[in-house]
């Protein structure tokens, strides 16, 4: 698993598989998932990655479950 974050434009990207080939992605909320023509998961996206995370890292420390805001609603 690889990651890497572009600051500029607030995307982190989690590449899952380091094989395969993207046939289509799928975009929901901040997510976008690059999937193989088997419709393995290769690649995610997450858009507006700064504010995503800082979501996550404060319902983590609450110890609750939540759902997390979506940063593109």
């Amino acid at each position: 698993m690889k990651l890497r974050y572009n600051r500029e434009e607030d995307i982190l990207t989690i590449e899952i598989a380091g094989e395969g080939k993207v046939d289509h992605a799928e975009h929901s909320g901040p997510f976008i998932a690059h999937l193989s023509p088997e419709g393995k998961l290769l690649l995610l996206e997450i858009l507006d990655a700064s504010e995503f995370l800082s979501s996550l890292v404060r319902v983590s420390l609450r110890g609750t479950e939540e759902e997390l805001p979506s940063p593109l609603s």
